[in-house]
């Protein structure tokens, strides 16, 4: 019988104004690494969940997101669990699945199935309700769930889902959303490109920061080093007043980079 836990969502939200600029991600710095041991963390018996950024019961002052970025959460859900219909407002969300496979079902009359190898963006815009479960009565589902701000509140709700074949995403990086949707990527609500690359132990992929732009790197799977620095399955980083970022894989790993305003 699948588990139909109650849920509730107990989102901190601030003012606009605390996203863009925190007190620990300041300008004059590069690069700082946020530990995955120091995320916030929900544990139920049919849920672990780890959080980059504040999110639900889980609250700091000094990691409200990054630029745009709000929400980093990595999820495992047991078999036949997940969280029942909930609504939204005014976010762009990315489900980003790294084993297993998510079902999905929302009030635009949606339903799909995300797998390895695909992303979902769903906008939440003037409001959605939906529902994730883990479509497997056997096994579990591990996948990333992402939050990033629109660049305006109000737009008609919406929903698009690509896979990318493994070729595209091996040994480089891979373009999966933007906001112009270009190179057959989601398209975003938001001045943000994230990357994706799938990386063999020795591999290296670098990418050029534009001149103000920001980005932040978050391993999902494995080891890579970030311009010589270690980071570790669940580490992320948030970069600026960087020219070039060099991603080496230390041993199989998965790596997102957001390229953010």
């Amino acid at each position: 019988m699948s588990r139909r836990p109650p849920f509730t969502l107990n989102l901190c939200l601030p003012s606009a104004a605390t996203y863009t600029q925190t007190a620990l991600y300041e300008d004059r710095h590069m690069i700082i690494i946020r530990p995955r041991d120091l995320r916030g963390r929900a544990q139920e018996g049919w849920l672990d969940s780890r959080h980059t950024f504040s999110f639900g019961h889980y609250y700091d002052p000094t990691q409200m997101g990054f630029r745009s970025l709000r929400v980093i959460n990595e999820d495992r859900v047991i078999p036949g669990a997940g969280f029942p219909p909930h609504g939204h407002q005014d976010m762009e969300i990315i489900s980003y699945v790294l084993e297993g496979a998510l079902e999905h079902k929302d009030s635009t009359g949606t339903s799909s199935v995300i797998r390895p190898g695909e992303i979902q963006r769903m906008s939440a815009g003037t409001g959605i309700r939906h529902s994730e479960y883990n479509h497997s009565k056997r096994e579990k589902v591990h996948f990333l769930q992402i939050w990033i701000l629109p660049e305006k509140n109000g737009i008609a709700p919406g929903y698009e889902q690509r896979a990318f074949p493994a070729e595209e995403v091996q040994g480089k990086l891979r373009l999966v959303a933007a906001r112009d949707g270009r190179d057959g990527s989601v398209t975003l609500h938001q001045d943000v490109d994230l990357h994706v690359a799938r990386l063999a132990a020795g591999n290296t992929v670098n990418f050029d920061l534009r001149p103000g732009r920001y980005a932040w790197v978050q391993i999902a799977r494995g080891q890579a080093s970030l311009n010589g620095d270690l980071l570790k399955e669940g580490d992320g980083a948030a970069i600026s007043a960087e020219k070039r970022i060099e991603l080496a894989g230390e041993t199989a790993a998965e790596v997102l980079l957001f390229d953010l305003a």
